[in-house]
């Protein structure tokens, strides 16, 4: 393995100082990324969609739970499959205390074609506290965009319920959501994925066949 280069105190500072400034760079393009996000134009959805829960039926106005605006991540898991998507469950690992948001007019839910019956018992093994949310027969998945893959909606919510859709991501655009790989992000092996540009030598597999559900990498 070819370590990069060992320096003193001061040259290791100046490097970081170096960094740094295309780092503030980075931080001040993504803010303005997201002026331009929050600026997007919108599209209504007014059919009356209807989510089933443990805590029973609700439309989607109701899913908002009172506040302005609404994240919905979109969860792999499809009636029927005794698949656990590794990469949903480290988002859902990686969601803050719903508290944080909800300080900010903002509801977070998770939904999912399969029934409650079937995710239900998932959730509460993983420890999650989410509101989950089937959307079988709805149709709220294809309206979405959202054909048994992942992903993330927002909308919001105007005084008189009219409800906008307005914004989506997928595929990479989930990265930002996962503490893990945000943080994996900052140290000198990375992600050990082979698609990264890393010094010559360091560890890397294939991507994504290390992602695990978080009770089963001691197996």
């Amino acid at each position: 393995m070819k370590l990069p280069p060992i320096v003193s105190a001061r040259e290791w500072e100046a490097a970081r100082e170096e960094l740094l400034v295309e780092e503030k760079k980075m931080t001040r393009a993504l803010d303005a990324l997201a002026a331009r996000r929050r600026r997007m134009p919108m599209v209504e959805f007014d059919t009356d969609y209807v989510f089933e829960g443990v805590d029973g039926k609700k439309n989607l106005v109701e899913l908002f739970d009172g506040r302005r605006q609404l994240i919905v991540y979109h969860f792999m898991m499809e009636p029927g499959s005794d698949h656990r998507c590794p990469g949903c469950s480290a988002t859902a690992d990686s969601t803050p205390h719903l508290a944080h948001l909800h300080a900010r007019d903002t509801t977070y839910v998770q939904t999912s074609p399969a029934p409650v019956s079937q995710f239900e018992p998932y959730r509460v093994r993983m420890g999650w506290d989410i509101p989950w949310y089937s959307t079988m027969g709805s149709g709220f998945d294809a309206a979405c965009g959202v054909h048994g893959g992942a992903g993330l909606s927002v909308f919001l919510r105007t005084d008189d319920d009219r409800v906008f859709r307005t914004y989506f991501t997928a595929a990479r655009g989930i990265d930002n959501l996962r503490n893990d790989l945000v943080l994996l992000d900052l140290t000198p092996y990375g992600r050990q994925e082979t698609w990264e540009d890393s010094p010559e030598g360091w560890p890397q597999t294939p991507p994504y066949q290390w992602w695990r559900l978080h009770d089963q990498y001691d197996a």
